[in-house]
């Protein structure tokens, strides 16, 4: 598996990671041309060598080329990325990212994710290191990615919304799962830089075991004396997962019977939890006592995380009490591989065992997308896909293929 891992030691920041990715030898004409089909014409990536505290890197800036509105909510951004003509592995993956800071401001705020404005993460600049850094990513080949302990800093610094202690309330929310630690003064890790991490990044981890291909490393802004302000990236091959499906791995299982929720509420109810975290999320329908019709809603998520999607079903159902029970998951290893369909690529999970196949299935999301963007049904975007897939000899029973 083609691997990137990031060492955010000194913290990151969208910048940092984007300059690291094309110091590692990712196109910055791939980069510019994804950015530009977000925003045309308004911002320029540059990049110039530098050092801080001695140690040589890559300084990415994004040059404005217009004014630029204070602020944007999340469902301008939303459709932005939406309309643009972009790779659909990099549009999924900015969108998630935007996707987990929305959901991050909206828990720091007390308000819904869709009525999230954005201030500093936003702008022009951020809006391009983020469509920027996935645009990288994909140019680099990258399969999975991890990423170390995370500094964040300590102290206060101003934003939009006044003076606040480091780290944000935005920051802390999305360290959810993460290792962090203060790691010096000052804003050492932003909200952009930390969404980047861990909504691309597959676990925490220490440097794994790998065969490193190449390294990059990207500059912060100021040059601190002692210090080196960067974020390093580390790509190489790593060895494909060899769990099988008999090694299983803890969760918790979240449940509620609800009775009296407006049906038409459900399907972003399971968005909602899907958003915080969950790993799977479903209804059942049952009846109640007294022949009450009602479904449960079962969440399945890691321990560490039922607490928080506890929250999330108390504030998106009626359901005044949930119950929670440890249960054990058992998965097949996947792996993603990219076919094209009119010149766009879909994402094709496949599960795998003993190095066969045994289920092949394009992303829907990515499906749906392509859908609207090309304007044909779902169901034909589907069944080229799944052409398209089957053409690869991605099917259940043929080898797997190699890395």
């Amino acid at each position: 598996m083609r691997h990137l891992w990031v060492d955010a030691s000194a913290g990151v920041a969208g910048d940092m990671l984007l300059g690291a990715l094309l110091d590692a030898g990712a196109s910055l004409v791939a980069v510019q041309r994804a950015v530009d089909a977000v925003v045309a014409g308004s911002v320029t990536v540059e990049v110039q060598p530098v050092t801080r505290a001695g140690m040589r890197a890559t300084k990415a800036d994004v040059v404005m080329r217009v004014d630029d509105p204070p602020h944007r909510d999340w469902r301008t951004i939303h459709r932005m990325l939406a309309e643009a003509d972009l790779d659909e592995r990099v549009r999924l993956d900015a969108t998630r990212v935007f996707a987990a800071l929305a959901d991050a401001e909206a828990r720091a705020h007390g308000i819904d994710a869709e009525d999230v404005h954005f201030h500093e993460v936003g702008a022009l600049d951020s809006i391009a290191d983020v469509v920027g850094v996935c645009a990288a990513v994909a140019d680099l080949g990258v399969q999975t990615l991890s990423a170390g302990e995370v500094a964040v800093g300590s102290g206060t610094v101003r934003m939009a919304h006044g003076r606040i202690a480091v780290p944000g309330p935005a920051v802390v929310e999305l360290s959810r799962g993460w290792r962090v630690r203060a790691g010096g003064e000052g804003e050492l890790t932003t909200p952009t830089g930390m969404a980047l991490v861990t909504t691309l990044g597959d676990a925490c981890e220490d440097l794994p075991s790998m065969t490193v291909e190449g390294s990059g490393t990207g500059a912060g802004t100021r040059d601190v004396a002692g210090r080196p302000n960067v974020t390093r990236v580390f790509l190489g091959e790593r060895e494909a997962a060899t769990a099988t499906a008999s090694e299983g791995t803890p969760a918790v299982v979240v449940e509620a019977n609800v009775d009296d929720l407006d049906p038409r509420l459900w399907p972003g109810v399971l968005t909602a939890l899907m958003a915080a975290g969950a790993q799977d999320a479903w209804l059942v329908p049952v009846l109640m006592k007294k022949g009450r019709p009602a479904h449960t809603l079962h969440v399945l998520c890691a321990p560490d995380d039922a607490a928080r999607l506890r929250d999330v079903v108390f504030a998106q159902t009626s359901t005044i009490g949930v119950r929670q029970a440890p249960t054990t998951k058992f998965m097949l290893p996947r792996v993603w591989v990219d076919v094209q369909v009119d010149d766009h690529a879909v994402p094709v999970k496949i599960s795998h065992a003993g190095g066969v196949i045994i289920t092949a299935t394009p992303e829907f999301d990515v499906v749906a997308a392509l859908a609207r963007t090309t304007d044909r049904p779902e169901v034909a975007v589907m069944a080229a896909a799944v052409t398209a897939a089957a053409a690869a000899g991605l099917v259940p029973g043929a080898p797997l293929p190699p890395a």
